[in-house]
């Protein structure tokens, strides 16, 4: 490779973005680092640094990274975004992949990997870490199908409040958590009951479970 590859990283947590940057500059093929430390601003910041990849967080409070890269890719379309995630369960790689991401690695992974989807992605190829896209959840494979299509009706902000919900957290501190209003939250849970008809917080965990989302 010619010239070296240009990487913005989106990522709430400055500890963490030091240590990805550290990583990332130890690779030859490795040039320019911009780290940014929310999703609101990043086609803002791709427009002005032209990166060759965009490295993202999803879990960021605001509009958080699913919707970052929904919106990064409307205004740039041939932007190249990787999912660098905690989260390793097959249902946040769908999404992922649904909103416009080129590769998905688990922050649980070796160092290497996450260079080695670096340059995958840059060459114009598709990553997902090995085994992140398995459903663990054997004997239930017809369920997790079904609820993977309901959950693709659901928004990138619908799907973060459905996440905090099933996992017990209640309106106010999923509102504190994403950095939105209390009443915006509540309609957000109303709408996704809704859509995956459930009446309580216990259906929704439930999904979840399925999912892979909440772990047994």
């Amino acid at each position: 490779m010619n010239t070296k590859i240009r990487v913005l990283l989106v990522d709430d947590h400055a500890v963490v973005r030091a240590g990805f940057r550290m990583l990332l500059s130890s690779q030859e093929f490795i040039g320019e680092i911009l780290d940014i430390d929310r999703g609101e601003i990043v086609t803002q910041e791709y427009s002005q640094f032209q990166p060759d990849v965009v490295v993202m967080d999803l879990s960021m409070p605001g509009i958080g990274g699913l919707e970052a890269i929904r919106r990064l890719i409307k205004q740039h379309n041939k932007a190249i975004v990787l999912v660098y995630s905690i989260h390793d369960e097959a249902i946040y790689v769908d999404r992922a992949m649904q909103a416009g991401a080129k590769g998905y690695v688990s922050k649980n992974s070796a160092p290497e990997i996450l260079a080695e989807a670096v340059q995958t992605v840059v060459n114009g190829e598709t990553y997902i870490e090995s085994g992140l896209t398995t459903a663990t959840l054997d004997g239930i494979k017809d369920d997790v199908e079904q609820y993977r299509e309901v959950i693709g009706l659901l928004s990138p902000r619908e799907f973060d409040v459905f996440c905090l919900v099933a996992k017990g957290m209640n309106a106010h501190d999923a509102a504190e958590q994403l950095c939105l209003g209390y009443k915006t939250v509540a309609n957000y849970n109303t709408q996704i009951k809704q859509k995956l008809n459930a009446n309580t917080a216990a259906e929704l965990a439930n999904i979840a479970m399925v999912l892979g989302i909440i772990k047994n």
